[in-house]
């Protein structure tokens, strides 16, 4: 058994201020003296980092597509034991899953760690309908406990009057927080979403003004009722082991470029032996004495020149594959590993590990959930598995086929990948995917990149 109190930050659709709130409260809760843990449900990166900064503390992601419910609850209680209230800032709509049961949904994970809902509400255009939204999201699932809403967008106090009449009177629910239009919280997006706080200069100023609206605007205090009252939660830590004695040295590329990892996929290098030296791509060299490499993803084509002038690191990359050094690159990592980045009107010399060359597309090349099977042998995973994992990006390789050089390891049985329903292209050690894998889910590959490392270290001392 495990407390911690807890609500989910839930909403009718994507764009409706979930992240805004979320922030807002972490770092308002935070700056009143509380620890918070803040959570991200989903596989997303870049609120997940909003959130790390608002509470400053580390935020997880936790996701019913890439693990399994015991994993959820274990992570969820192993990241709040020393906290004081855990904040859980659900993804899309409060039901919207992969199928019609929304087995994969925010609604399914509040239920699974017993957490109360506050439900947020754009009221654009709208007044009394907000009620019956309301109203059907509480009767949908009645196993879903809603605990309150907060209205967003309201034009005036007789619009916030009307609408929180309705809900009062029809939902038997208490309205928590009402904000006005407002044009001072500045989280600038762009084709991926938000932009990363590590890219945006004012950040911090945008974190504080959320703070400073949750405390204008918002009963934080019945909140924090809220969360107090969730019940018990039953739940096992033990299986995730402590650190292992660090037996190999794993170069860990995490710069503005390239910035999108789980904190579970790192912790779990570490748990299996795995002392990790971070670096920069944009500035640094190659570090000494690596075993293997792990490149995640980010935005190389936003700082593709500082990247091409880096011919140092671009050199010695390549040289430590063809040495056969275990590298293992996502999405933004496979970019990089390529042999140029065209972005814009502009191309740009890239690592040249791959014989692709990427390009930029205005539209998603890939978004959503993936499912591979391994098909082919590679540094990492054994053939025969079936991976869930996920992949957005508006990248694309041009005229990349597998050769006997260049094989695929993976096949998408869900997802786009790299072409013809292919990911994964392998070139001796080094492994490249437009798939992101999530270490709790699939433990094997923390597993497989110590192998791979140490069977290195052992050939090259």
């Amino acid at each position: 058994m495990t407390f911690c109190p807890r609500v989910t930050i839930a909403g009718l659709g994507g764009d409706t201020g979930k992240t805004a709130v979320s922030v807002g409260l972490c770092r308002f809760w935070y700056e009143k003296g509380h620890r918070v843990a803040p959570f991200k449900k989903g596989p997303d990166y870049i609120d997940m980092e909003w959130l790390t900064r608002g509470a400053r503390r580390t935020c997880y992601n936790m996701d019913l597509f890439l693990m399994g419910k015991d994993q959820v609850l274990s992570s969820f209680c192993m990241n709040t034991r020393d906290s004081d209230v855990a904040v859980i800032e659900g993804n899309r709509g409060l039901y919207d899953g992969m199928d019609v049961e929304g087995s994969v949904s925010t609604a399914e994970l509040a239920k699974l760690l017993r957490a109360p809902v506050i439900l947020l509400v754009n009221c654009t255009k709208v007044t009394r309908t907000v009620a019956a939204l309301v109203h059907g999201c509480q009767t949908f699932d009645p196993k879903v406990v809603i605990k309150g809403v907060i209205l967003n967008q309201l034009s005036g106090l007789r619009h916030e009057e009307t609408i929180r009449k309705s809900i009062e009177y029809y939902c038997s629910l208490p309205v928590v927080g009402a904000i006005p239009k407002l044009k001072n919280i500045q989280f600038p997006g762009r084709h991926l979403g938000l932009v990363p706080p590590q890219e945006h200069p004012e950040s911090e100023e945008a974190i504080r003004s959320a703070a400073e609206i949750m405390g204008k605007h918002i009963d934080t205090e019945q909140i924090w009722t809220i969360a107090e009252d969730a019940p018990l939660l039953e739940c096992d830590t033990d299986e995730i082991p402590d650190t292992a004695e660090e037996r190999v040295r794993i170069g860990v590329v995490r710069d503005s470029a390239f910035q999108f990892y789980y904190p579970e996929n790192l912790d779990a290098l570490k748990r299996s032996g795995a002392a990790l030296i971070e670096f920069s791509a944009l500035t640094d060299c190659l570090p000494p004495s690596l075993n293997a490499l792990y490149i995640g993803g980010g935005f190389p084509e936003t700082h593709a020149r500082a990247l091409s002038e880096n011919v140092i690191l671009r050199r010695a990359i390549r040289e430590a594959a063809e040495n056969g050094m275990p590298i293992y690159a996502e999405c933004g990592g496979l970019m990089y590993l390529s042999q140029e980045l065209q972005w814009g009107d502009k191309t740009y010399p890239m690592a040249g590990v791959l014989p692709a060359v990427i390009g930029i597309s205005r539209k998603p090349r890939g978004h959503g959930y993936t499912v591979i099977e391994v098909g082919a042998p590679n540094p990492f995973f054994r053939t025969g598995q079936i991976l869930h994992g996920h992949e957005f990006h508006y990248s694309y390789t041009r005229a990349m086929e597998a050769t006997d050089e260049y094989p695929f390891a993976f096949r998408m049985m869900k997802g786009e990948g790299i072409a013809n329903g292919m990911d994964g292209v392998c070139y001796r050690n080094v492994l490249a995917t437009y798939t992101h894998i999530h270490a709790m889910g699939t433990p094997e590959w923390s597993q497989g990149m110590v192998r791979a490392a140490a069977s290195y270290k052992e050939k090259t001392y």
